[in-house]
């Protein structure tokens, strides 16, 4: 649990079982998965975007409303796995860093395991997310500066007062628990299963998550084959798709972008993204604030779906993938709405 990067390369963790996956249900890294923390997280609604897909040109266009978990984004998914764990550890008191959603999702799922939470987050950070964390009764440290800078602070409390890191975007369990959306999508739409999936990426644990799962699946033979997953970031901070296209990125390149919750310059997964993109025969595109902001409207105005910017940042991507010819007009495409527009105001 306190260990979170290997000792010698300082690659991130993950999660391997030592007996086979079992030909039908998720496996979890947990010992007893009877009695794991759960808030009725999952489950989320798949509909269908006829507005969008007429918009786009595609006649199979459907969004997974990763908004309807309970704390309203898809981290709660990981949240529940990750203080599951924790709790089968024995912790008492943890600290996370987190831009918001994370942060209030690790709150609310340390409160229905009695942990007391400590959550380092930008002072910038939306208000809503801000109050969102406190009032699940965890202590809020607000910290200047970059979202960098949070990681930084957490890191430092961390060693002063000898208590553990739970960082969502270290935690192998946490990703595990990211599986289940795989799950879901095999189920929801077995009928027609996505052809492609396009995601908002910032530091990655909902794209590695959901092909870990969707790999499972094939591997259990309740899917075909992995469906292509292709990458959206803004063009502000573009470290992801940068390695991907051999393009130069670094730090100071880095820019403000409406799309906080994929405002990461540094992602310690980076190194496990781009060979998913190639497996799976997928893209990598950088988008605009001006077409987040426009399609965060289209979803409101046009289909009832009030999203988040980082949620649009993945819609105004497919557009531009589409155009790319990345992906085809009559293919059946999902995105997934990763958060809810009331955590994250639009620009007046």
């Amino acid at each position: 649990m306190r260990t979170l990067v290997c000792s010698k390369c300082g690659s991130t963790l993950k999660v391997e079982y030592s007996d086979q996956v079992p030909p039908s249900g998720i496996r979890l890294p947990l010992h007893n998965p009877s009695a794991s923390i759960t808030l009725g997280e999952g489950n989320t609604p798949i509909v269908e975007l006829p507005q969008s897909g007429h918009i786009t040109g595609l006649d199979r266009l459907f969004a997974k409303l990763e908004f309807a978990n309970p704390t309203g984004s898809y981290k709660d998914r990981g949240s529940a796995v990750m203080m599951s764990a924790a709790v089968e550890y024995g912790a008492t008191e943890i600290v996370e860093d987190s831009s918001g959603n994370a942060g209030a999702s690790v709150s609310a799922y340390a409160a229905r395991a009695g942990i007391q939470a400590h959550i380092f987050a930008p002072e910038s950070a939306p208000p809503a997310k801000l109050q969102q964390i406190s009032v699940y009764g965890a202590k809020l440290h607000p910290v200047p500066g970059p979202r960098a800078a949070a990681t930084t602070s957490a890191r430092t409390f961390v060693k002063e007062k000898n208590l553990i890191y739970l960082s969502h975007t270290l935690s192998p369990f946490f990703t595990e628990g990211i599986k289940s959306f795989s799950y879901e999508v095999a189920t929801q739409m077995c009928n027609d299963l996505p052809d492609h999936v396009v995601f908002p990426v910032g530091n990655g644990s909902l794209f590695i998550g959901a092909f870990k799962g969707f790999e499972e699946l094939v591997k259990q033979g309740r899917m075909p084959r992995i469906p292509r997953l292709h990458i959206v970031q803004s063009t502000s901070v573009m470290p992801v798709v940068s390695a991907i296209k051999n393009e130069p990125w670094s730090l100071d390149m880095a820019d403000h972008t409406v799309a906080g919750g994929i405002s990461v310059v540094d992602p310690p997964h980076i190194h496990r993204m781009g060979p998913i993109v190639e497996a799976t025969g997928g893209d990598a595109v950088a988008v605009s604030d001006e077409s987040i902001v426009r399609w965060q409207k289209i979803l409101a105005e046009k289909e009832g779906v009030f999203a988040e910017p980082t949620s649009s940042a993945a819609f105004a991507g497919l557009e531009s993938l589409i155009q790319r010819e990345s992906i085809g007009r009559d293919d059946t495409v999902l995105v997934p709405v990763t958060g809810f527009g009331l955590k994250d105001a639009p620009p007046h």
